[in-house]
């Protein structure tokens, strides 16, 4: 540096540089450029579904393609924190996506609220929607077809919107509801997102007040969902929770499908096509709804849409398990049900679909319903003033090794 050596051609970059930036600047180039950022940016809107930015977790694979890894999460806080979609790689595979979702795009379109969305309904129909403050359906025999079901707890009636034409209230009532609030953390493995719902008494329509906090973290081979109520009234309030997934049935192949529910009884319906429980629980052993077996039973082309209780957990497991694999892929989806207030799973898997959704939740179809026995808990918990509840589901991927076995 003392003898000028560095300096002058330093110097002389300096110079040349400046001279380029001038002759850019008298081309206009700059303006160009900026321009044509400026119009891509309006070229690409925000989709806010419900109102509210999508948040998307992603995070980068590590080294090696021997493991199968999730990739990243989108939720919807706009519309209740729905798990619009998952997206995982597979080694022989790339990356896929494991729920039955459209795109952002066309879930927002979808996502307007009125006609076939009244009251949140197309929520059901993609991703996974989070169901509170009661999971699956609920029927009463005072309901008016496609106007509203009257119920009665502890006295008080509740009035519930109903599907059009049909006497059925179903997956809750923060189908569609925004969030107060929303963020997420990016973390070393994966990340962290957060939505606060003060739902209020859900528009007059439940005895108490609630604060709901719906939460997911993403690591590479699970994500946790917790689902947090809080009765901040001064009633109390029966509360069910459930998460309604729709999982994509790798390349369509019903008949390469299994699955596996821990349920030891299943709820008896009157009308299979409608689901209106009778009250009955049946045994599954001995019958085609027996799920049970390690490493799953042939879906084949079953028609299901039941809910299975009595949920078995087996020696070392963290809580009840139910697993989806598909021996013409290799990898499965395990669902781990972590809070012990999850009493059923509601399966269902039209015949003819290419998706199969499991749904871990704290009650029975139709916990309020008069089919039931008296001594019969039906999985809704009653939370006094100032208590609160957690729901929590853990979802695993794992891969499954030639002739079915996994790891």
């Amino acid at each position: 540096m003392r003898s000028g050596m560095v300096t002058g051609p330093l110097l002389a970059i300096v110079v040349i540089g400046l001279g380029i930036l001038y002759h850019e600047h008298m081309q206009g180039n700059f303006h160009k450029l900026k321009a044509k950022m400026e119009t891509e940016h309006q070229d690409a809107p925000v989709l806010r579904p419900g109102g509210q930015e999508a948040i998307t977790l992603t995070r980068t694979r590590l080294v090696g393609d021997s493991m199968p890894e999730f990739l990243s999460a989108t939720m919807l806080p706009g519309r209740g924190m729905n798990v619009l979609q998952i997206t995982a790689y597979i080694p022989g595979e790339g990356e896929i996506s494991l729920l039955a979702s459209p795109s952002a795009e066309d879930a927002t379109k979808a996502m307007t609220g009125t006609g076939e969305d009244a009251n949140g309904k197309a929520s059901l129909a993609m991703g996974g929607a989070f169901e509170v403050p009661w999971a699956d359906g609920i029927w009463s025999t005072t309901s008016t077809p496609g106007k509203r079901e009257t119920l009665v707890w502890r006295g008080q009636a509740i009035q519930l919107p109903v599907a059009e034409g049909t006497a059925v209230a179903k997956g809750g009532l923060m189908l569609a509801l925004p969030s107060d609030s929303a963020d997420s953390v990016v973390l070393p493995d994966g990340g962290n997102a957060q939505a606060i719902f003060h739902t209020g008494d859900f528009g007059g329509r439940w005895p108490s007040k609630t604060d709901v906090t719906v939460t997911m973290l993403l690591s590479s081979r699970s994500i946790d969902f917790t689902v947090t109520a809080r009765n901040v009234g001064g009633e109390p309030e029966p509360i069910g929770i459930g998460w309604h997934p729709r999982f994509v049935i790798p390349n369509g192949n019903r008949d390469r499908e299994r699955l596996r529910i821990p349920g030891e009884k299943r709820v008896e319906v009157r009308d299979h096509t409608k689901g209106q429980p009778t009250g009955v629980l049946l045994p599954v052993a001995g019958t085609q709804y027996d799920f049970t077996a390690r490493g799953g039973t042939p879906l084949g082309r079953m028609d299901l849409d039941d809910c299975f209780v009595a949920l078995h957990q087996n020696l070392l497991e963290p809580g009840p398990v139910a697993e989806l694999s598909n021996t013409g892929s290799s990898y499965g989806l395990r669902l781990i049900a972590l809070s012990p207030t999850i009493k059923a799973m509601h399966v269902v898997a039209p015949a003819n679909s290419d998706y199969l959704s499991v749904e871990p939740q704290y009650n029975y179809d139709d916990p309020f319903g008069r089919e039931w026995g008296k001594d019969t808990d039906t999985g809704m918990v009653v939370l006094q003033p100032g208590q609160s509840t957690e729901w929590k589901v853990r979802l695993e991927l794992y891969t499954v090794q030639p002739g079915g076995s996994t790891m």
